[in-house]
C-alpha cells in the first residue's frame, strides 16, 4: 500500500511560499517623495542704481576752535564737553581783576578831562563873546581856543582809552560765537591761559556737509547734482542727498576732486569729522532682482533655488548666482538667473537640489 504522508510538509511549505509572493506582488512599488509647498516669485528686470563707494567725511559748516584772546588764570568754567550752548553764552571766564582796575582807572581819568573839557569849553564860549565886543585882543581869543581844542581832543582820546578798556575787560569773558555742541575741554580751573591755549571747540551739527574725493578718472562724469548716499561701515543709509558743490581743480597729492553734499539727517546721527562712506550713484540700468532672503550662502559661494519644470513637476534647482549691490532688501544679480525665472523665497533651509517642490505665488504685499 503506497504511503503520501511524508510528502505534506513540503506541500505546506510551497502554499506559504506561494501566499507570500502574492502579498509583496499586491502592496505594489514605492511611493514617490511628497512635494513640498513653497512660496516663489518670478524674476523680473528692475531699475538698479550703478554705483561707487568712496570714504567721506562729515564736516560742519560752522566750526570754531576757541582760544582766549587775552593772558591770565582761568577762574571759572561754565561748561562741559557735549554741552548745547546758545550763541553768546558764557563759557569760561579768566581773572578780570588787574583789567578791572585798569577800567576804573581809565574811567577816573575820563571823568578829569570831561571836567578840564568842559571849563575850557565855557572860558571859550565867554571869551568869544568878549571878543566880539572888542574888550579883549585877538591873541587872547586864540589862545583860549587854542586851549579849549586842546582840553576837547584829550577827554576824547580818554573816552577812547576808556571803550578800549572795557573791550578789552569783555574778552575775559569766553562766549559761545554760535549755537552748536561743545568738543572737548582739555583745560582747568586755574591753568594759565595764552592767546595759543585751545579752550574746547564749537561745532554747529545743524549745518553739516559731506566732503567727498572722487578720482580723477571720474572727472567727466561727477557733476553738480549728481545722487550720493551717506552710509555706515555696514551699509546702512543714513542720509539721502545731492553733490551742490564740485571743485574745478583737481587735488595734486590725492589726485582727486573735490565733491560736496548737504547732510539732512538729525543732528545726533552724524557729527563732525565722522568718517562714513559716500555710494554716488552715476546712472541705473536694468537688472534682475531678488530678496536678500532668498540668497544662501554655501563656502562663500552664494546660491538660490528655482523652482524647474521637469516632464510636468517641479524640482527644487540650485544655481550660483553672481550678486551686485544692495538695493533697499533686495540683492541685483549680475549673472545666473533670467527674467522669468521662478525664484523659491520660502523653506530654502528643507531644500536640496532636485527635491520636488510645489510652487505657490507669493501674496503681493
Amino acid at each position: 500500500m503506497l504511503k503520501v504522508l511524508p510528502f505534506a510538509p513540503a506541500v505546506a511549505v510551497l502554499a506559504v511560499s506561494l501566499a507570500g509572493c502574492a502579498s509583496k506582488s499586491a502592496a505594489g512599488p514605492a511611493q514617490a517623495p511628497q512635494a513640498m509647498p513653497v512660496q516663489v516669485q518670478t524674476v523680473a528686470m528692475e531699475p538698479v542704481p550703478i554705483s561707487d563707494s568712496y570714504v567721506a567725511t562729515i564736516k560742519s559748516r560752522r566750526s570754531a576752535t576757541i582760544q582766549p584772546q587775552v593772558s591770565g588764570n582761568l577762574t571759572q568754567i561754565f561748561v562741559h564737553s557735549g554741552d548745547q550752548v546758545k550763541s553768546g553764552q558764557r563759557m569760561m571766564e579768566i581773572d578780570p581783576r588787574q583789567q578791572q582796575a585798569i577800567v576804573a582807572q581809565q574811567q577816573a581819568t575820563e571823568q578829569q578831562a570831561l571836567a578840564v573839557y568842559q571849563y575850557n569849553q565855557k572860558d571859550f564860549e565867554r571869551q568869544q563873546a568878549l571878543f566880539k565886543g572888542g574888550i579883549i585882543s585877538q591873541q587872547a581869543f586864540q589862545q583860549a581856543s587854542q586851549t579849549f581844542n586842546s582840553s576837547k581832543a584829550t577827554y576824547e582820546a580818554d573816552v577812547a582809552a576808556r571803550k578800549s578798556a572795557q573791550q578789552q575787560l569783555a574778552y575775559f569773558h569766553i562766549v559761545a560765537p554760535f549755537a552748536g555742541v561743545i568738543g572737548d575741554v582739555p583745560v582747568h580751573i586755574g591753568d594759565y591761559v595764552t592767546p595759543s591755549t585751545v579752550l574746547t571747540t564749537v561745532d554747529d551739527n545743524t549745518q553739516m556737509e559731506a566732503y567727498v574725493y572722487i578720482p580723477a578718472d571720474r572727472a567727466s562724469q561727477v557733476r553738480v547734482g549728481l545722487p550720493v548716499e551717506i552710509t555706515d561701515s555696514t551699509g546702512k543709509v543714513l542720509d539721502r542727498s545731492k553733490f551742490y558743490f564740485v571743485s574745478p581743480q583737481v587735488d595734486n597729492q590725492l589726485q582727486a576732486i573735490l565733491a560736496k553734499a548737504k547732510i539732512h539727517t538729525r543732528p545726533e546721527v552724524l557729527r563732525n569729522l565722522q568718517m562714513v562712506r559716500a555710494r554716488v550713484i552715476w546712472s541705473t540700468a536694468p537688472a534682475a532682482t531678488v530678496p536678500v532672503l532668498a540668497v544662501t550662502q554655501i563656502g562663500g559661494q552664494p546660491f538660490v533655488f528655482v523652482a524647474a519644470n521637469k516632464d510636468g513637476h517641479f524640482i527644487a534647482e540650485q544655481r550660483s548666482v553672481q550678486l551686485g549691490d544692495t538695493v533697499g532688501n533686495q540683492y541685483a544679480i549680475k549673472s545666473g538667473l533670467q527674467p522669468g525665472d521662478t525664484l523659491i523665497v520660502s523653506g530654502l533651509q528643507f531644500l536640496v537640489n532636485g527635491a520636488p517642490v510645489q510652487p505657490i505665488p507669493q501674496a503681493k504685499s
